[in-house]
């Protein structure tokens, strides 16, 4: 029997969360092995781990893989939440490339320069409310299903709830006018599997900010 995959990260959410999301909702148990000093980091990198220098890497089926998207996908694969056919994973990977923007502004957010935050953070509920939102409010309104892709649970779905979740601690009043949203969100939080990770204790980290921000940024030596 394979052991649980086994997960090499700092601890906290960054470029890893999606994957504990992901992992968590296809109810695969996983152990995570944190990055403390920049001398982990170091070592990961000198023992060949890391193809490209770079974490997130999980270690699954007797590989050691890298590359968030990467992962994403060979998990999504393997637990069937990654369509029917190449038609549905197209769908699936198109939407999930439209979340992995937003995703990216709010998950930077807390690196921007002091003197700068103020136009990214209008320009994050500019774009949550004006162009993502909008569209995946569309695609549920366009079908009528509970899910996005195929009337089924997808890495789509979970990425984009998790998406919802991160909006909400940025700016709760962002996801007021979305329905349609709301409705999955609560859909979705409330599969077992789901409901388990978003409980206390869980594996599921909080917001990346104060002092435990200070330690990540050393560990990657971010000025």
């Amino acid at each position: 029997m394979a052991g649980k995959p086994r997960l090499h990260y700092f601890d906290g959410r960054g470029r890893m969360e999606s994957i504990r999301w992901l992992l968590a909702a296809a109810g695969v148990e996983f152990e995570e092995q944190f990055l403390e000093t920049p001398e982990d980091l170091e070592k990961l990198r000198n023992d060949g781990s890391l193809m490209f220098q770079q974490v997130p890497m999980v270690e699954i089926d007797g590989m050691k893989l890298v590359q968030t998207r990467a992962i994403l996908n060979y998990i999504a694969t393997k637990y069937n939440l990654y369509g029917r056919d190449i038609k549905e994973r197209a769908l699936i990977d198109m939407y999930a490339e439209g979340m992995a923007d937003l995703y990216e502004m709010i998950l930077l957010f807390p690196l921007c320069p002091p003197d700068q935050k103020d136009a990214k953070q209008t320009l994050i509920k500019e774009r949550t409310k004006n162009r993502y939102f909008p569209a995946f409010e569309k695609v549920l309104k366009s079908h009528g299903q509970d899910y996005l892709v195929g009337n089924r649970l997808s890495k789509a779905d979970i990425y984009l709830v998790e998406l919802l979740y991160c909006v909400e601690e940025f700016d709760s009043s962002l996801l007021a006018n979305f329905p349609l949203l709301k409705a999955l969100k609560t859909r979705i939080s409330n599969l077992p599997t789901v409901k388990k990770f978003l409980q206390p204790g869980s594996p599921r980290k909080p917001p990346l900010e104060g002092k435990r921000l200070e330690e990540v940024k050393k560990i990657f030596n971010i000025k």
